[in-house]
Formats: structure tokens, C-alpha cells, sequence
């Protein structure tokens, strides 16, 4: 009887593919294995397990796998599932996501092997020079790489060249798979077992005598031993207390006087911490926050916690941790930015030891191995787990509880690459497979999560007051248009922001600068032609950087030196137009010049650490002033934070997206909570051509019910979620009338079929991108319509789109609630 095995390969296809195994591999193979498997002509993939069963494909004769890659799933089966939803709900193919939520490490690469064929006879004069190097090189060699190949023939590309040998029967090919993942092995060493005895370890001191550097390695580790009590002791720790070299170390290895062994361990490893404190004292506000939110639980909702800032979330969900972990099972908490973990883990730590795992971007592939594993085993050390929008996809089996902190944030939604899914919409799912708690956090939340809450789909609760009955921040507009006019700034400070900034310095306390634009300037215009020095991939003007002294696009990466002349009129007449981040920082430096200040945004924060440096050198109060984007913004807790300035509040007033009143309020109302956050009460002053701004007025009265209100009511008139569900289609293409033709094509098709709620095609403000061309098309669902049935329909349309050879390069790419 023969068996076959269903398996989803890591690329954007939708479909299964189905493979020949025999009966003892299916006997074995579980879903959510990792399987090698060949595909197309060459290539050698890594697979997932998806079902085994007896039904042969009727299109293709099915291939054998290669290599059975586990003895026990990675994958569990409430994964796959979620994983299922995610493709299904965000209209991207399986694969795509388990592409996505694989570490990298798991994914097997094959390498192309060039062998010698042993059974060809060759005529040497027939091969040209390049052809006979390899052939030579191969006869003393079992194998070589294509880099190797590469190497020898110092050529960039050859496979052209090892195509003609293969033809001519000269060598073989042969995919070779290797593993990306090696564990970390750490070097111990200890005393060989011959010198347990008193009188072997006394004459072993004896012989020493002549060689004091050996000597000493031995004493100390008796040293060593004896403080640490039959712990393992590294190499690297006796070298450093016996200040000998690797090589004496060796040299007692060689003797057989010391033995080596290794211990695999985690890369990342917390500093071990046994006196965790489990006691957390709530205030009442926070007492009744958490009844209401046990209370949702128990209606089996998931709960929004709708809590000023400051007002002492993070201890409301370490009491839900705690009873989480009590009942045995994990918790999930997630945050939108990186930049967030590092504080939270030092006060998760706190509470709850090393049982505290983190999973983010940042981590390297090993690392990220490291953590997938140890949540998959519930080893102690990942019963939470901390982490960014990818950690979603972690290998739980017992999911207990998940917490999304700031869940307002955009940061949750993955834009590209595919799947382009929602981390608190996908974490709502996750809760609801696993029979898990969720609880919802933010100062300022979404308006489609508290319309959730208004009609009783989540629980609700809410912290209307600041932890130890600290007083909200003082909220002032500063209108900089009038100060222009009477000339009372100062590059970009106003006259009341330098006074504050002044008074802060001179009692002690800290400034946060908020400009939500990174760079020197935006723009670089010549004042005598008006010409923009523009990205030649991307329809956007290119950023000054200073430090760099580079103009650069924040879109495709493109950059070049500053010029000193205009490139269109030769003249020298070059003005900076708008100010980012490294701007302010420069004006600071000039107003302030004995003042440290520091900058975070994307350019200060490549590195691993980086976040981490600059958060805790501001938290030591290294820095007196930091300026940022929209960084520092999120969540984080700075004590002796006592004024918050924020530049410029217009541009994300002006942005062209119907969320964007609702965004600049959640920013402004974000930054402001970063100050006064103990007894002194904080000031904010927001500089703004506009005061009288409804927006920034409801920012200053701290007024949220009014501002969802009125965002709600304009929602309601022009039909955008939370009323409706929206799907943008993007098209993208190379050739400007091609995509506008394919456009029309779509737009015309998706009215046909599902009628007026079709917007566009439309270009975005940005309509080149990376050389191509973008357009796009939005559809909004009512609530009455079905969604599955809606997304078939347009399922249904693409593929006579695609059946168009005309638009066959025309990429469609989807972004269901398209934030």
C-alpha cells in the first residue's frame, strides 16, 4: 500500500504539494515536522508535515522525500491552525506565513555541490582554461562549492560554466543540505579523577614545582571549587583567576593532569536572581481595575484596559501573570517597539526570576532557536515571554494568558513583507484557540477596540488616575506662527519652550524633545531654480543626514554625498527645508552648549544593544534632554522626567489617512505621559501654526470620550471602520501605463461583483516605490456582508487577472484592515 505525505513548502503558493513515503516513515512522521523534500529541478526545501494518507496526486507523479529533518514536531497543531487563520484572514498563502514564523534557522539551506564523475573519460585538450581548472582541482578534492568554484576561477558567476562541464560529463551536481542552527558549547575543565586520592594530589603539587605557571592553574582551581561548590567551572574563568594563558591550560589537558568537557548552553542568559519578589501592592483604582478585568474573564471576552498614563498597568498584569503561572501555564506579553523590552524585563525580572524569555527581531537566529525551543519544552525559563509582534508565533502548548501593552499602536501591523497581519487582532485569535485570558492595554486606545467595548464584545476596565495620586501633566499650546510673526524663536524653539527647557536644567530634571521625523532636514531645495534633489527609485525628495553629510531615502535606501552646487542650475544657493531629529540636536547644542543630549531614532538604534544603552545612560541620568521619533513615545517610565516639548504637532495632523487626528492625539497623549511621573507635576508644551485645533485642544484637556466621539461620528458619515472592514489592494509595476490599465481592469471587475463600495484606483502619496509604479483600490465590506464570502469573490477575480498574459508582471499585493 502506498503512502503519501501533504506538505506546505515556505514560498507563496497556495496549494499543498504531495510526496511519496514509505510505510515506516509514516508510522513516524507527525504533523508539524520538519521534512527536506526536492523541488523543481535542483532545489531541496524545508518543509512542514502537514497529513499523512493514501490518495496519490492525479496531476504529477509524486517525488520521494529527501530527509526527515525531526524526531518530534516543532510545529504544534493550535500553531498550524492559528497559522491557517492568518493566511486565510489576511489573504497571503500559508506558506508566507510559516516563512514568516519559522526562525530563519529552522529553514535548511541547500548548497550545490560540484563532484568529480568518476566514470567519464576526458579529453583534456577539449576543456578551455577555466574548464580544466576546476577538472584539476577536483582530482585532488572530493568536492568544491560554488564559492569555491568562484574562488578558483576568480569569476563572480559560474554556473554557466559548471552547466558546460555538467553537459560534457566532466562533474556531477549534487544539493547538499546544512544546517543553520549550532548550539552554543561552553568549555569546562576539572581535576582528573587519578588525583581524587590525598597522596596522588600531593605528589601531583611536587612535580609541579618546576612549572609554577601549571602549578598555580591547579591551586586555583582549588580555589574556585571550593566557593562554588561542585559547580562546573569554565576555562574561561580559571584563565582569568590564575592569569595564565590558553596554552598552559592545554598543556595540563595534554598531561591528562586536567579534563575537558562541554555543556551546552543558551546564549541568552539573564543574570540568575533567587530573591524574585512576588509581593506587588495595587492602590485601590488598580483593585477594581482588576475585579472588572477577572470579571470579563469569566464572561470568557477578551478586556480592555483603558488606563491613564502612569496610572500603574504593568503591576494590574503582573498580578494576572501570577495567577497565570499558579494554574501552571504561560503567559504572553507583547509590546509594539523593541525599545520597550529592555525596561519591562528589568521589572518582570523583578517579580517573576528567570522564568522570563525574550523574543524579538533583534535576537540572532540562534538565539531566536534558543527561546522557540524552550517555549516548546516549557522549560522554566520561558513560562513569560516577552517580545514583539513576531513572538505571537512561538511554539506555546499552554497558553494561559496573553497581555498586549499599548494595543493602539500601528507597530502591530506587519507591512511587508507578507503575511500582513494585525499582532492584536491575530493575538484575539491565538487567546480564543488556546481557551486563553486576554487583556488589552493602552492610555489611548483604538477606536475599533473601545467600539468593541462599547458594545460589549470585550469586557471593560479603567485606571482614571495616576499611580500615588500624581497629578496629570500641565498641557500648554504654544502657537509658534505668532511667535514667527513678533520673531520670538529661535531656529526652532520658541521663547516659552527655551525658558522651560532652562528651568528644568537648572533644578535637576530631564527633557524629553519630541520631533516625529528623523534626518537633518527633509528637504534640500535650491533657492534660485526651486530644484528638490529627488531619489531616482522612489517619487519622494531625499533627507539631509549631517552626520553623514549624505542626502538618503528613507524608502529605498538610496543615498549620496551632499552636493555643493544645485544639479539643475549649478548655483550654490542650497536651503534646508522642515528639521528632524538631528537637527534639534544640533540647535540644542548651540542654546545649551554645556548640556549632554542624546537622540533616538532609527539611525542611533542599529545595533543590538543600542536601545538598551540609550535608555538606561538617560534612566542613570547621563543625558539631560533626549530627543526622539516616535520611540520615545511607548510606554516607557523615566522617574526624573519633569518637561516634555513636542516641536511640531502639524504634521501628523496633516497626514492624508483617516486615522490621522486619531493617531496624532494617541502620539500626543503618549508623550505627555512621559512626564511628571512622581510627585512634582509634569509640563507639556506642544508647538503648534494651529492651536485652536480640536485635536490638540482634546490633547490638552486629556479628553479621549470626546475625541472618540467625534472620530466615530466622522466615521460613521464616510463609512471607514470601525462601521465597515477595508481591503486596499496595491498593484505594483514597472511600466506606468501597464499598471494603469491593470488597475482600471481590477476596478471595473471588483464593481461588477460587489458594487459601489469600491474606491479608486488612486495613486498614494508616495507612487513610486523602489522603481515601481503603485496604485491602489479600496474596498470596504459593511458589517452585514460576509467577509469569507467577499474575499472568495475577489479570490476569483484575481485569477482571471492573472490569466491576463498582459498584466502577467503586474504584482497584486493585499493588506486586509488596512491600517
Amino acid at each position: 500500500m502506498d503512502y503519501f505525505l501533504d506538505v506546505v513548502l515556505p514560498i507563496p503558493l497556495e496549494k499543498l504539494f504531495t510526496y511519496k513515503i514509505s510505510q515506516a516513515e509514516a508510522d513516524f512522521i507527525q504533523e508539524g515536522m520538519r521534512v527536506a523534500v526536492p523541488f523543481g529541478k535542483s532545489k531541496i526545501y524545508t518543509a512542514l508535515a502537514y497529513r499523512v494518507h493514501q490518495n496519490a496526486p492525479e496531476a504529477y507523479e509524486p517525488k520521494e522525500i529527501y530527509q526527515i529533518l525531526d524526531e518530534q514536531p516543532v510545529v504544534t497543531q493550535v500553531q498550524l491552525k492559528h497559522w491557517e487563520w492568518v493566511a486565510k484572514y489576511y489573504m497571503c498563502t500559508l506558506g508566507e506565513v510559516i516563512r514568516s514564523a519559522l526562525p530563519s534557522a529552522f529553514m535548511l539551506e541547500s548548497e550545490t555541490l560540484v563532484l568529480p564523475n568518476k566514470n567519464a573519460d576526458v579529453d583534456e585538450a577539449e576543456l578551455t582554461d577555466d574548464e580544466f581548472l576546476i577538472f584539476e582541482a577536483l582530482q585532488h578534492q572530493t568536492a568544491l562549492k560554488i564559492s569555491e568554484v568562484s574562488d578558483i576561477v576568480d569569476k563572480k558567476n559560474v554556473l554557466k560554466l559548471i552547466n558546460t562541464l555538467v553537459h560534457k560529463g566532466v562533474v556531477l551536481q549534487k544539493e547538499e543540505l546544512y544546517e543553520q542552527y549550532k548550539p552554543k558549547l561552553v568549555r569546562y575543565v576539572k581535576l582528573s579523577e587519578q588525583y581524587d586520592e590525598g597522596e596522588q594530589l600531593a605528589e601531583l603539587l611536587n612535580e609541579l614545582t618546576r612549572a609554577p605557571k601549571q602549578s598555580q592553574v591547579v591551586l586555583s582551581l582549588f580555589q574556585i571549587k571550593s566557593k562554588k561548590s561542585n559547580k562546573p567551572i569554565a576555562v574561561s574563568e580559571l584563565e582569568e583567576a590564575s592569569g595564565a594563558s590558553r596554552a598552559v591550560i592545554k598543556a595540563l589537558i595534554d598531561k591528562n593532569i586536567l579534563q575537558e568537557y562541554h555543556i551546552r548552553k543558551d546564549r541568552v542568559e539573564f543574570d540568575e536572581r533567587s530573591e524574585a519578589s512576588k509581593h506587588v501592592d495595587l492602590n485601590e483604582y488598580q483593585h477594581q481595575a482588576l475585579q472588572n478585568i477577572n470579571q470579563g474573564f469569566d464572561d470568557g471576552k477578551p478586556v480592555l484596559l483603558h488606563g491613564v498614563t502612569s496610572s500603574g498597568k504593568t503591576e494590574v498584569y503582573v498580578k494576572l501573570i501570577q495567577k497565570c503561572l499558579e494554574e501552571g501555564k504561560q503567559a504572553l506579553y507583547l509590546l509594539p517597539e523593541i525599545a520597550l523590552t529592555s525596561q519591562l524585563i528589568n521589572r518582570l525580572r523583578h517579580y517573576f526570576g528567570h522564568q522570563v524569555s525574550v523574543y524579538h527581531s533583534k535576537y540572532s537566529i540562534h538565539e531566536r532557536v534558543e527561546v522557540w525551543n524552550n517555549v516548546l519544552n516549557r522549560a522554566e525559563k520561558a513560562q513569560i515571554v516577552i517580545g514583539a509582534r513576531s513572538s505571537l508565533f512561538l511554539p506555546f502548548t499552554d497558553l494561559g494568558l496573553v497581555v498586549v501593552d499599548e494595543e493602539h499602536e500601528n507597530s502591530f501591523k506587519q507591512f511587508d513583507p507578507a503575511p500582513r497581519y494585525h499582532a492584536r487582532d491575530a493575538a484575539v485569535v491565538l487567546a480564543a484557540l488556546h481557551k486563553a485570558n486576554i487583556v488589552l492595554g493602552s492610555a489611548t486606545p483604538s477606536i475599533e477596540s473601545m467600539f468593541n467595548a462599547k458594545t460589549q464584545k470585550y469586557g471593560y476596565a479603567s485606571i482614571a488616575h495616576r499611580f500615588g495620586d500624581v497629578l496629570m501633566p500641565d498641557i500648554n499650546l504654544v502657537d509658534i506662527k505668532e511667535a514667527t510673526r513678533k520673531r520670538r524663536m529661535k531656529g526652532h524653539f520658541s521663547e516659552i519652550l527655551i525658558k522651560a527647557i532652562t528651568e528644568a536644567l537648572e533644578e535637576g530634571e530631564q527633557i524629553i524633545l519630541f520631533q516625529n521625523r528623523r534626518g537633518f532636514a527633509p528637504v534640500v531645495e535650491c533657492t534660485t531654480c526651486g530644484h528638490v534633489a529627488q531619489c531616482p527609485n522612489c517619487d519622494v525628495s531625499l533627507t539631509y543626514h549631517q552626520r553623514r553629510n549624505q542626502l538618503r531615502c528613507h524608502y529605498c535606501g538610496y543615498h549620496m554625498a551632499l552636493q555643493q552646487a544645485c544639479l539643475a542650475c549649478g548655483s550654490p544657493t542650497l536651503d534646508n527645508k522642515g528639521f528632524g531629529t538631528e537637527q534639534i540636536q544640533q540647535e540644542l547644542g548651540q542654546l545649551f552648549p554645556n548640556v549632554s543630549v542624546g537622540r533616538m531614532d532609527l539611525d542611533t538604534t542599529r545595533g543590538k544593544f543600542a536601545y538598551e544603552k540609550i535608555i538606561s545612560s538617560f534612566e542613570n541620568q547621563e543625558m539631560d534632554i533626549l530627543v526622539g521619533t516616535q520611540m520615545v513615545t511607548k510606554g516607557l517610565d523615566f522617574r526624573n522626567v519633569s518637561l516634555v516639548g513636542i516641536m511640531n504637532a502639524d504634521s501628523m495632523l496633516n497626514f492624508p489617512d483617516y486615522r490621522a487626528h486619531e493617531r496624532s492625539f494617541q502620539m500626543l497623549t503618549q508623550v505627555a505621559g512621559r512626564a511628571g511621573r512622581t510627585q512634582k507635576r509634569g509640563k507639556v508644551l506642544i508647538q503648534t501654526y494651529n492651536p485652536y485645533h480640536q485635536i490638540l485642544q482634546q490633547v490638552t484637556t486629556n479628553s479621549y470620550d470626546k475625541m472618540f466621539k467625534e472620530q466615530f461620528y466622522e466615521r460613521e458619515q464616510f463609512k471607514y471602520p470601525p462601521l465597515v472592514r477595508l481591503i486596499r489592494i496595491t498593484l505594483k509595476d514597472k511600466d506606468f501605463n501597464k499598471l494603469n490599465e491593470a488597475a482600471d481592469w481590477l476596478a471595473g471587475s471588483l464593481r461588477n461583483v460587489l458594487g459601489s463600495n469600491i474606491l479608486g484606483p488612486e495613486y498614494p502619496p508616495v507612487a513610486r516605490i523602489r522603481r515601481d509604479y503603485l496604485k491602489n483600490i479600496l474596498i470596504k465590506i459593511p458589517r452585514k456582508q460576509p467577509l469569507a464570502q467577499t474575499k472568495n469573490s475577489i479570490k476569483r477575480i484575481e485569477k482571471s487577472f492573472n490569466a491576463i498574459s498582459k498584466y502577467k508582471s503586474v504584482r497584486l499585493v493585499y493588506n486586509v484592515d488596512h491600517i
